[in-house]
């Protein structure tokens, strides 16, 4: 031992010794390898799982947000052309928006979130932002019901836009998303493509906002009358916000106009007590 401690005589065994054993201590270690393996993938499993939840969660509330803000985009960019379509008229208008849709399928009617408080009034028309939507027909003290251009009764004084042909646009009653132009002679000079307008005869809507567009005619020597078929410009089954037209010689204009004044008093009132008032 000290020969070998002196000089190294057993190194070269030693050595020997030891690459005979390393299977052996290779074999006894593997229960402690093959145990901590398994607990690092076990821990690493959870922690996906945990993971993958938590990813799935923050992208259900991204899409959300998303959503939203396409909804909010979509609701601002409606009523951006709602105020741009009510520049267009020489009378005030009063918005409004559609609460509910009647679930009647033999009258086309939706409820506005306007009524007799607001200065609505029977036969107001109301527009889209687009075109003629229709007229009010029920009053009552919160909220109105309007019936719909396309609703088989309705009947709209239009003219084309082009020439000036007048004629009668009345819901069609094969199809609730048309109207059919009535009493339209083979002769007049009606063509697919044209924009008919309100022709203001009635004095009911307001004159030159646009209707519908004409899609198909259809002229018959052995009729008296052409076949024609439009399609409104208001978009009856998306919208939201409508227009109801306040006419000066109304009672619900001057209903209107004294509830306004009469808010701009108050206002005009508590500012002037906000001020003499002490600190």
């Amino acid at each position: 031992m000290i020969a070998d401690n002196r000089f190294g005589y057993m190194d070269h065994a030693r050595q020997a010794l030891g690459l005979i054993a390393t299977p052996f201590h290779w074999l006894a270690d593997t229960p402690v390898r093959v145990g901590n393996s398994l607990s690092e993938l076990l821990v690493s499993r959870t922690d996906l799982l945990e993971e993958n939840a938590r990813l799935r969660e923050e992208l259900l509330l991204s899409r959300q947000r998303l959503l939203l803000a396409e909804s909010l985009s979509v609701e601002n960019n409606r009523l951006l052309a709602l105020q741009n379509a009510s520049a267009l008229l020489e009378q005030e208008v009063l918005p409004a928006e559609i609460i509910n849709v009647s679930p009647n399928p033999y009258s086309r009617r939706f409820l506005i979130s306007k009524g007799s408080r607001d200065g609505v009034f029977v036969g107001q028309a109301v527009l889209e932002a687009n075109g003629l939507i229709g007229q009010v027909v029920q009053v009552m003290p919160f909220t109105s019901w309007v019936l719909i251009i396309t609703d088989s009764s309705h009947v709209t004084p239009v003219e084309v836009s082009r020439n000036g042909e007048r004629a009668l646009a009345r819901g069609s009653q094969d199809d609730d998303t048309e109207l059919d132009l009535e009493f339209v002679l083979p002769t007049q000079d009606i063509e697919v493509g044209d924009t008919l307008i309100s022709s203001g005869m009635g004095l009911v809507y307001p004159k030159n906002y646009p209707v519908a567009e004409v899609i198909s005619v259809r002229r018959s020597p052995d009729q008296s009358y052409a076949t024609i078929k439009a399609r409104p410009m208001a978009r009856v089954s998306s919208t939201r916000h409508v227009m109801l037209v306040l006419d000066a010689g109304n009672p619900g204009y001057a209903a209107v106009v004294e509830e306004a004044a009469a808010a701009a008093g108050a206002d005009e009132e508590s500012s002037l007590a906000a001020v003499d008032s002490p600190n």
